[in-house]
């Protein structure tokens, strides 16, 4: 049971976060649902473990051409990186409830998939002047 109703999750669309997310460090495994149709640049990061928890994100290359996600050595150790192909960007979304026109993005704490090993982690942006609440309806 998910927050979109009954879903059937397979075990290589698990997405196992060493860390967990901030906040939520002991929440570890999470899939990634779409919301609704394939062109839609949300999906729900659903936690295995707690059907109550799933985060909507999106890809900020839908709204930002020019974002750009630093990753530090250990960080690409971690998600077992071998080539940037590999890698899957998505950004937490706050939608306020019956205001639309609000939602902001969370650029400054991407969330960084490698999508072969399945290993995700959020991965905070301090100096890269990234804002926690961007909105995307302004651009």
């Amino acid at each position: 049971m998910t927050r979109l109703g009954e879903r059937e999750i397979s075990p290589d669309g698990i997405v196992y976060f060493p860390r967990g997310l901030i906040g939520l460090e002991d929440k570890r495994e999470f899939a990634l649902l779409s919301v609704k149709d394939n062109d839609s640049p949300f999906l729900l990061l659903q936690c295995i473990t707690d059907p109550g928890l799933g985060l909507l994100v999106a890809d900020p290359y839908s709204f930002l051409d020019d974002y750009d996600v630093k990753l530090e050595k250990i960080d690409r150790k971690t998600l077992k990186i071998e080539n940037v192909k590999q890698l899957a960007i998505l950004v937490t979304v706050t939608i306020p409830q019956n205001k639309p026109e609000d939602t902001t993005l969370n650029l400054q704490g991407p969330i960084v998939i490698n999508t072969e090993a399945r290993i995700g982690l959020q991965v905070p942006q301090t100096d890269g002047g990234y804002p926690t609440h961007f909105s995307p309806i302004d651009r």
